[in-house]
């Protein structure tokens, strides 16, 4: 199996990738907003073993955020820079997964660059902000600029896991609070800010690509409606809700990943929300 870690230019730009697996298909995954603070940089080894069952079926490749992204980025010139790496590493068409703010991403992607998407998941997201999401957000940005990273990263642990992960991961994640840094500075700032200004509602009947939705029902970030109103604005998807979870249902649930993996690999099926 191939696995590479490699710095890409667009344009006067660079970001980090990280590929690996020896299938016939591509699948490119883009994270959320927390890769203001950690990108994939050296990440391919250890990715290529967490989604080791996706690498037998498919090329992944995981795409961070452009380094020294201007002032106004928004999702849609993100989606602009994953449309430029598809045409320099030659994929003409792959299926995408977008998590929390990746699933914005991937929405403009769908929306800009429909011959470019096969099937489309879009895992904890939203498609326009609630008064819940412009209130986390606007907190984050205000720790971020006083500098007071450990709350940012508190305050998002609190908002994204249930009480019991907390409880049994308390010490890991009081390490991670006081040893997350914004990747470069600003960083974290734009990336936010695009989220604040992401707003694709009333263009999701236009994605023609086979889509996947997965929600929480407890989700303290986006809400369990935002993915709702994702999968009925989108004409041929499936919409799969966890009851018990919050926004990082992706650690928590043993099946979230299956569930992708199946779904991806199975044939089309007729929309059927769950």
């Amino acid at each position: 199996m191939s696995v590479k870690n490699e710095r890409i230019c667009i344009g006067d730009a660079e970001c980090e990738t990280a590929s690996f697996g020896s299938g016939s298909r591509h699948l490119i995954i883009l994270p959320g907003a927390g890769d203001a603070f950690k990108t994939v940089k050296g990440m391919a080894l250890p990715l290529s073993l967490m989604y080791r069952k996706f690498a037998k079926v498919y090329n992944v490749h995981f795409i961070s955020h452009r380094y020294a992204m201007p002032k106004g980025f928004t999702t849609a010139d993100m989606a602009d820079d994953i449309a430029r790496i598809m045409e320099q590493k030659q994929i003409e068409e792959a299926d995408v997964l977008g998590v929390s703010q990746g699933g914005m991403i991937a929405q403009q992607l769908a929306l800009r660059y429909p011959g470019k998407v096969g099937k489309l998941v879009l895992a904890v997201t939203s498609a326009r902000m609630s008064p819940m999401t412009q209130e986390a957000i606007s907190a984050w940005m205000l720790w971020d600029t006083l500098g007071a990273y450990d709350r940012l990263m508190q305050d998002t642990a609190e908002r994204s896991y249930t009480e019991d992960y907390l409880r049994k991961n308390k010490q890991l994640l009081k390490i991670v609070n006081r040893t997350t840094k914004p990747a470069e500075p600003k960083r974290a700032q734009i990336i936010f800010a695009s989220c604040l200004s992401h707003d694709a509602l009333d263009q999701l009947g236009e994605i023609a690509s086979p889509t996947l939705v997965i929600g929480a029902e407890k989700d303290r970030i986006v809400g369990g409606e935002a993915s709702r109103l994702i999968a009925a604005r989108i004409p041929n998807s499936k919409l799969i809700m966890y009851e018990e979870y919050s926004h990082a249902v992706y650690d928590e649930a043993k099946d979230f990943y299956p569930r992708i993996l199946t779904w991806l690999t199975e044939p089309e099926r007729s929309p059927v929300h769950e």
